[in-house]
């Protein structure tokens, strides 16, 4: 049976947080392992899959550009999981990935895929703050990686370039924080991956973007057995319309730049009083 569906790019999270959360490795991990998980909404998503935790957000990207909490607000930005028991890993991501090793996984999400799978993501405080320090020692210790990132991710340019020419000391004018490009080494799971994982025996892309509420969608032609097809448009269905995961008062932006404006550069709206 084949089946068209459309799907926002916060409905795209919640079908890659749905696969990843089917995967075999996944649940091996869960159960005798070390299973890592650094905050970012599709993370966070993947998080409430598993152990039904929203994560604090702190860097986004809006209408605005580049942007960050309006305040400080406590909750866990990254997890561990551990024996399948949840713990929060802010403040000591360095010793639970030095502790880590190939048996074990890590999850995060991504801000570009270039053409030819390679990821990054964006770093508006110095290295990225902690989660961003930690990713080199994960490659190092051998700790395979999971890239949770919809298709509006990807882009059809070099990721070597777009390094190359970014930088957090590189634009004179920003809007939101000035950013750099951290790599990430692992395997993509994208909304393809995540229907696949569910079932699917074909998925096709047939259409990207869209206007208003379907703005940056993505529209499949999914093939599969029938009584699957028929269950997974229901599931599409029930989460239409699914707002971003992650705790409720860290998705609101900052305005004239928040907690973390000493570290934040060249962004414009610092010390306006009309905010754009």
């Amino acid at each position: 049976m084949k089946i068209q569906v459309t799907l926002t790019v916060e409905e795209g999270k919640r079908v890659i947080a749905r696969g990843i959360s089917s995967l075999p490795e996944v649940n091996r991990v869960m159960k005798q392992g070390v299973l890592l998980l650094k905050g970012g909404t599709t993370v966070s998503a993947v998080s409430e899959a598993l152990v039904g935790i929203q994560l604090r957000i702190s860097g986004r990207i809006t209408g605005r550009g580049t942007v960050s909490a309006e305040q400080n607000i406590e909750g866990p930005h990254s997890i561990v999981i551990k024996d399948g028991k949840s713990e929060i890993a802010d403040g000591h991501l360095e010793e639970i990935a030095s502790q880590m090793g190939p048996n074990d996984l890590a999850i995060c999400g991504a801000n570009i895929i270039d053409k030819d799978g390679s990821a990054a993501m964006m770093a508006g405080r110095f290295f990225g703050g902690e989660p961003g320090r930690i990713l080199p020692l994960l490659h190092v210790e051998g700790v395979p990686i999971i890239v949770a990132a919809g298709l509006e991710k990807y882009c059809p340019f070099s990721l070597r370039e777009a390094m190359f020419r970014c930088g957090r000391n590189v634009p004179d004018m920003s809007m939101g924080m000035s950013v750099g490009l951290i790599p990430i080494v692992g395997k993509v799971f994208s909304e393809v991956d995540g229907i696949y994982a569910l079932g699917a025996t074909h998925v096709t892309v047939i259409g990207r973007g869209g206007i208003y509420e379907g703005a940056g969608s993505t529209t499949f032609l999914i093939e599969g057995d029938k009584s699957w097809a028929s269950d997974f448009m229901e599931y599409i269905c029930s989460i239409k319309g699914t707002s971003p995961s992650g705790i409720e008062d860290t998705l609101k932006e900052c305005l004239r730049c928040g907690p973390g404006a000493p570290d934040h550069l060249n962004c414009i709206y610092k010390g306006r009083i009309n905010n754009v």
